[in-house]
């Protein structure tokens, strides 16, 4: 029995590791528009998936990640409509007819089908766009949905439980990535070592950091416009046994107090102790740090930056969605906070 329920389990694994991200980052660049365009979304589908339409719903309009306003996302899973429609037209309208009465120009209606062929949500989806709305589909590789949407979210399996577990699991990430965007702070991720610190090698006692030139006045700066401050640092000497982490905190305590004396604060630190050969996934240029950083504050990635002084900080930009900003003997960090702060002002 035990084997049964592991390979259930690395099936549905499979399947969600196996989706594509472009699509998820479709999906939720639609749904951020129409939020921000002060637009409604309208989810539905039928059984598992009005009770999903449901979830998703409540994401939006209650919070899912961080209190913040509520987005206006409404399931079409009214009990008395829907028997009604049904009851006095035929059940392949209880979605139409919803949708006829709810719908403007410029919303957006996420229909859930696993078959992709459930006539009443398709007749739905046809009524949305003859109306203007946007239009998304989460459903399984095969049926009509996923080609008369204006996006679709098709999930690789045949099996209709694990088509379910993925379109659930990837509209958490787009609820994720859209109230981010729509709600989420600005951050400068901040390498260490000759970014904020001079670079001594593996930095082994806290008396040997010692800030670069301007350092504190330039993170001022960025907690002055707001953006959230936050050191990312490679420190393998933790795993090389050149000091411990109680070492390493005492350091960074060094540093914000540094910092503070000049009014720079820094928000987070965070530090992967691991060899590079260790293969771990939070060593630069992995995205591990930017991960926990994650849960700890509400960020979006897309209005953010990276700084440091090598490729690898770059390389983190680059995958997270931040700006990198390379710093460099002839390139401070204060000439790099400039940079940030006068792209900031242009976007305002």
């Amino acid at each position: 029995m035990r084997s049964l329920v592991d390979r259930e389990l690395e099936e549905s694994a499979s399947v969600t590791g196996s989706i594509d991200p472009e699509q998820v980052l479709r999906v939720a660049d639609v749904l951020t528009h129409v939020f921000r365009s002060k637009h409604k979304v309208v989810l539905f589908g039928n059984g598992g998936s009005a009770a999903d339409a449901q979830h998703i719903a409540a994401e939006f309009s209650g919070k899912y990640m961080f209190d913040r306003a509520p987005l206006n996302a409404v399931a079409l899973t009214n009990l008395s409509s829907i028997t009604a429609i049904g009851n006095d037209y035929s059940y392949e309208c209880v979605f139409e007819r919803q949708v006829e009465g709810s719908i403007r120009e410029g919303d957006a209606v996420v229909a859930i089908s696993t078959s992709g062929n459930s006539k009443n949500v398709l007749r739905a989806v046809a009524k949305a766009k003859e109306l203007g709305a946007r239009t998304v589909g989460f459903s399984g590789p095969t049926g009509k949905l996923k080609n008369v949407v204006d996006v679709a979210l098709t999930i690789p399996s045949k099996k209709t439980s694990h088509i379910q577990e993925g379109y659930m699991a990837a509209a958490h990430v787009v609820c994720g990535m859209v109230e981010r965007a729509l709600f989420g702070r600005r951050a400068v991720f901040i390498d260490r070592d000759d970014t904020i610190a001079k670079d001594v090698p593996y930095c082994p006692e806290p008396k040997d950091l010692m800030l670069v030139p301007g350092a504190g006045k330039a993170i001022k700066r960025l907690n002055d416009a707001g953006f959230l401050v936050i050191v990312v640092t490679n420190q393998s000497g933790v795993a090389r046994g050149y000091f411990d982490e109680r070492t390493l905190h005492e350091i960074h305590e060094k540093m914000k107090k540094d910092l503070a004396k000049r009014g720079g604060k820094v928000d987070g630190i965070y530090y992967c102790p691991h060899l590079p050969e260790a293969g771990c996934r939070c060593r630069k240029p992995e995205v591990g740090m930017v991960m926990q950083a994650l849960e700890d504050f509400p960020i979006d990635l897309s209005s953010s930056y990276v700084v440091g002084d090598s490729e690898h900080d770059m390389d983190l930009g680059r995958r997270i969605g931040a700006k990198p900003i390379q710093v460099s003997e002839s390139f401070t960090l204060s000439q790099a906070v400039d940079r940030i702060l006068k792209e900031s002002e242009k976007k305002i």
